[in-house]
């Protein structure tokens, strides 16, 4: 069996921005072949995808990770225990770990496990799991995401961005009419005032509407003055899109020569799991073993899971190495002894899910 830290050290030092991820996919499908898979591709979408068991199983586990990061180099090396680099926590490591533990499960017939590390996780379009919606029905499903070994992810709140554009004629900043960047900022404060009123008596962080100004530029021809601004939304799961566009809308301010154009992408409405499933109890068991005292997060963010846990409709939880503060940080690092940790236990978790059968999906 290959060195683990080798694999995730070399996953690592290959840049994967959002719609760069070919040479990562390239050596992680080596990778698996190497580890024994029945089979390892790259399929339509570019997504690295491995395969033990028959196709035809009765029975699928997924465990779905994502090869891109975000921008920002790290230079990658080991100190004191810890892999540093872009991506060692979000998400390699957990797509690594994936790797590893199942190349060691051997699934026995009418089982089939599946590891598939998707493409554009990280630029709100998630084309990899989104093609992968149409490859599988699984089962259950595992998403590859940083939880601490001992803690499993059950949530992620929904995702709007709202894209502001606003242009009018140029005027003498000495005179009466207010600028473009003024509209920006009132169309911001109007949002702002929007969640705080939603959030009124909401205490829960997953439970309340979390906005925030991701962008503003302002730019000039000469002749007409121009402001971009985006705000991003994190959405609970109980907010209707229709209200919370139109409030969108209405924010903005209204002016003879002023025109105001607002879009809207990268829609992901809230998904939180449930608690009482054979694959939780299988990663409480195997935490245990480990001598870890198991808990449950519903994180702020976003992930695969918003994309394929309302389709699949199967058991799903949030699961891998590191701690989720170091995402996209310039420290982002990983601790070695908790990813190898992190491969037993899933190894254990696969074991006793391959020794179940599944319930029946509703």
């Amino acid at each position: 069996m290959s060195d683990p830290i080798h694999l995730l050290r070399g996953a690592v030092e290959i840049e994967s921005l959002s719609a760069q991820e070919g040479e990562l996919a390239a050596y992680l499908a080596d990778a698996m072949r190497a580890r024994g898979y029945d089979q390892a591709f790259i399929d339509e979408a570019g997504n690295a995808v491995g395969e033990m068991g028959s196709p035809d199983a009765a029975h699928t586990i997924v465990l779905l990770g994502h090869m891109d990061t975000v921008p920002g180099r790290i230079p990658v090396r080991i100190e004191n225990g810890r892999l540093y680099g872009r991506g060692s926590v979000d998400a390699k490591g957990p797509l690594c770990a994936f790797i590893e533990a199942a190349a060691r499960v051997r699934p026995p017939a009418g089982w089939r496990i599946v590891v598939a590390g998707a493409v554009e996780e990280e630029s709100a379009t998630s084309r990899g799991a989104r093609h992968l919606l149409t490859q599988y029905h699984p089962d259950f499903c595992i998403i590859g995401e940083p939880s601490a070994w001992d803690r499993i992810t059950l949530g992620y709140k929904g995702r709007l961005l709202a894209d502001f554009t606003a242009r009018q004629p140029m005027g003498h900043t000495a005179g009466p009419m207010s600028s473009v960047c003024e509209a920006a900022v009132t169309w911001w404060l109007g949002i702002q005032r929007f969640a705080e009123a939603f959030n009124r008596d909401r205490k829960a962080a997953f439970d309340r509407l979390l906005p925030s100004l991701r962008e503003i530029r302002s730019s000039s021809n000469g002749f007409y003055d121009r402001v971009d601004a985006t705000v991003g939304l994190r959405l609970p799961p109980d907010i209707e899109r229709a209200e919370l566009e139109q409030a969108i809308r209405s924010a903005a301010p209204q002016a003879p020569d002023l025109k105001v154009t607002i879009s809207f992408r990268g829609y992901e409405p809230a998904y939180r799991a449930p608690k009482n499933t054979p694959l939780v109890r299988a990663f409480l068991a195997a935490i245990r073993e480990h001598g870890g005292r198991p808990g449950f997060k519903i994180k702020t963010g976003t992930s695969d899971m918003n994309v394929v846990g309302p389709v699949w409709r199967c058991p799903i939880v949030a699961y891998g190495p590191g701690d989720s503060s170091l995402d996209h940080t310039p420290e982002e690092h990983i601790e070695l002894e908790e990813y190898l940790r992190t491969i037993e236990i899933l190894m254990g978790v696969l074991q006793r899910l391959v020794q179940e059968t599944p319930p029946e999906r509703t």
